[in-house]
């Protein structure tokens, strides 16, 4: 089993409590599906900085909007959780990515 990011970019954020309740239900529903794969749930990011040789720059590069970490058996099996991910649907995207054991 290896450990895998799973890092956010896109979607948008609920505007009305209705929405907000119905974006949190999809998550939880989707986490679920994952049962004891997740390792952490993760949070949204708020605001970035990118740090380079050239100093700081705003915002973040990636534009990463938020990320989790799961366990998988391969960089597939990650990439196969992270295709029912609700950012998905609204227009966002998963980036995954292998943490390798140091």
């Amino acid at each position: 089993m290896g450990t895998f990011a799973l890092i956010y970019s896109g979607g948008s954020m609920a505007q009305t409590p209705e929405e907000q309740q119905a974006v949190m239900q999809a998550w939880t529903e989707w986490f679920g599906t994952l049962g004891d794969a997740v390792v952490q749930m993760g949070n949204p990011f708020g605001a970035s900085a990118s740090v380079s040789g050239n100093g700081v720059g705003r915002p973040g590069a990636l534009g990463a909007s938020g990320y989790s970490v799961v366990l998988a058996g391969s960089l597939d099996e990650a990439t196969g959780f992270a295709k029912g991910c609700p950012v998905i649907a609204d227009g966002g995207a998963v980036d995954v990515y292998e943490a390798l054991e140091m």
